[in-house]
Formats: structure tokens, sequence, C-alpha cells
């Protein structure tokens, strides 16, 4: 397996590159690599893949910190995926949870304060609760937020454990048995005379702590808390005209939920990688088209890209260095459906270099001319001009 390039190397950044600094490295390069400039060009190709993966990892602020700190293994996605079964999670004595992490504190990481609207000792502690949220980064190129695509994410999120079916006793329900200090109600009475009368409070059971079981022998691969942290694979649709940090919302597919509760939901943020040519503003586009001294005097046909493809466009005659043009319908489509924005097109001249003696003179004649403000010997000579110019 080859070994992967250092992305600030790939970038040509030098490490504590600014958000900015990234940015313009990433859109400079791009426009150089891409394919759509280097036709059948493999090497270019190759480029713009290494290109686009060191901008995905280093414009993500966690991504580029874990990138910093480990290196390539801080954001490959399969690194360490050797530790976990089929199931999920580990079928050794190894912890999913990382070596640093205390297996005692799993409720109070992922579900402390994150099930329901009920809190405190007094709650029912065998209600349903709902699993706390997941938040990932998802990186996607222009053309994907554009027009839209699917997209498979890998992420970390509790699960249940599939080994005791979340009971957390080994062999699953017949390892649990009825608390006997609380007989199976999670809560203990206790009387307590004073000068008014005997007085009734109540308790959580300190043995079961409010669950009205407890567990003979614990689950081996939870370690008795009926969850454990499992990698999940899904794929999902990310639609047409999304934008840069946007949040798509899936439901269902963050962390489980306590007592049968339902899961939490998986917030999914999404980073769009910019465009070597193409700008987007809202639901409009912009870019600039280069076109020659003689396109723009006379006026011409030229083909202009879209994200839908090239179209034909006559520019008209006189057109300036900076003049705008809009191509209607040919923007971004609104992500809740409400029509498509526009491209805008800024028109650049480019002056011709390293001219020739005859080139030189021919220029000369037309400025001499168009003193006399003789249109037609004007446009006569400029008809030559764009001959010896561009054929």
């Amino acid at each position: 397996m080859a070994t992967k390039k250092d992305y600030y190397e790939v970038l040509s950044l030098s490490r504590g590159a600014s958000e900015d600094e990234i940015k313009k490295a990433f859109r400079k390069l791009a426009k150089k690599y891409h394919p759509d400039v280097n036709q059948g060009d493999k090497s270019a190709e190759i480029k713009f893949k290494e290109i686009n993966e060191a901008y995905e990892v280093l414009s993500n602020k966690e991504s580029k910190s874990r990138y910093d700190q480990f290196g390539h293994a801080g954001v490959d996605p399969n690194y360490g995926a050797a530790n976990y079964s089929n199931t999920g999670y580990s079928s050794s004595g190894f912890s999913p949870f990382g070596d640093d992490f205390d297996i005692g504190d799993i409720f109070s990481s992922f579900f402390g304060g994150g099930f329901g609207s009920t809190s405190g000792r007094g709650a029912n502690s065998n209600a349903p609760l709902r699993g706390s949220d997941v938040d990932v980064t998802l990186n996607i190129s222009f053309e994907e937020a554009v027009n839209g695509s699917k997209k498979k994410l890998s992420y970390n999120a509790v699960d249940v454990c599939k080994e005791c079916k979340g009971t957390g006793a080994k062999g699953g329900k017949a390892g649990v048995k009825s608390c006997s200090e609380c007989n199976g109600s999670g809560q203990v009475t206790m009387s307590q005379r004073t000068p008014f009368g005997v007085v009734q409070t109540s308790r959580t059971c300190s043995k079961c702590h409010g669950a009205g079981s407890v567990i003979q022998n614990p689950c081996n691969f939870c370690y008795g808390k009926g969850f454990v942290k499992a990698a999940k694979n899904i794929e999902i649709d990310v639609p047409e005209g999304i934008d840069n940090n946007q949040i798509l919302e899936v439901g269902g597919k963050g962390n489980a939920g306590k007592n049968s509760g339902p899961s939490g939901n998986l917030h999914v943020y999404v980073n769009v990688r910019p465009h070597a040519i193409f700008e987007r503003k809202g639901t409009n586009i912009w870019c600039e088209i280069p076109i020659t001294f003689t396109q723009a005097a006379l006026g011409a046909e030229i083909s202009v890209p879209t994200i839908s493809g090239r179209v034909t466009y006559k520019i008209h005659e006189g057109t300036q260095s900076g003049d705008v043009f809009k191509l209607k319908g040919k923007g971004v489509k609104n992500v809740n459906g409400y029509g498509r924005g526009d491209q805008f097109v800024k028109v650049i001249v480019e002056v011709p270099k390293n001219l020739s003696t005859n080139q030189k003179e021919i220029l000369k004649n037309f400025e001499s001319i168009s003193k006399e403000k003789n249109y037609q010997n004007r446009k006569g000579f400029f008809n030559k001009i764009k001959d010896l110019f561009e054929n």
C-alpha cells in the first residue's frame, strides 16, 4: 500500500496555516489540476484527487486537529476497525470505548441529561428514555451539493449490546433477578416516629439504584451496562441545492434509548468544498470567462461552462472587461423546492502579449484610423486584426 503524502505538502502549505490560507491554496491548485482543464491527463486527475482529500481534512477544524496530532491515522475512517467484531463491539477483552474510557461513566457520557425531559432521583428509572443525538461532519464536492447525491457515512454511536440484549446480564434476561431489598419496586419506604406521628419517606433503592432488579453475572461485552459503543455505517440522500454549513437531520440514527426508549437523531453538518471555477452566492452561481481582444470588439459566440454543462452565449460588439451577463435559470435549485437561481458571468478581456512586428503595425494603423471616427474603416481593420491574431 502506497504511503500517503502529507496533506500540508499536497496543498503547498506550512503547518499552522489559517482557514483562509487553506481555502486559497485549494482554489489555486484545484483550478490548475481540474479535469476540465486537463482532459485525458491521468497525472493531473490523481493530483486533483489528492488536493480534494487534503482539503476535506484540513478545512474541518475537528479533523484538522486530529491530523495535526496523529497524522493520517487520526483521520482514516478505517483506523482501528479491526478491534470491532461484526456485531459492532469488542469480542475480546478490549474496550470499544478506548483505553482511557471509564466504562462506569457510560450513562453520564451518553445518557446523562440526554434522555427525555425527566431528571432527578425522583423520576421513574424504568421509564423509556430517548437516546441523545450524534453529530457528524460530511465533506462533499461543489457538484454533489448542487446536484444532490447519495453518500455513505461512518460514525460511532451507543447501541444496545447484542450479546445480552440490553439487560447487562450474562445470558440475557435469565441473569436478571428481582431486587430483594425493594422487592422489585426500585423504591424503599422508611418510617420514622416523630412528635407529630409516624412519617413515611421513600428513597431510591441503594442496592438496585432504582432499577428494581439486580444482575447476578455482568455481561462480558458491555460490563453490565447493556450498551456498547458501536461503529455505524449508513447511506443518506443529500438533497439538491444543499449549501455549506447547513445541517441534515436523520431520525433515529443517534445513540440508543434506555428501557426501550427511541434512539436519538443524527445531525449531519455539511461541509462543501469550493469549486475551481464557480462561486456560489445563495442560489446564484458566479464565474469569470476570458475572451479575446477581437471577440470583445466585434462580438462573438462563446462557450460558457455551467453546473449543468456548457452553453453557447452571444456577446455583443464593444463588450468591456468586467461586464456581467446573466444566464437565467442556470443557478442552484432552492433546497426547499422554491425555484432555481441564475448564473452571472463576468467577462475578462485578455490583452495579447509578445506581439509580432506585423501585429504591432496593424494596431498602430487601427489607432490612427480610430481618431478619424470612420466606423467602416475601423471595422475593416478590426477584421484584419481578427484574422491575424486568431487564425
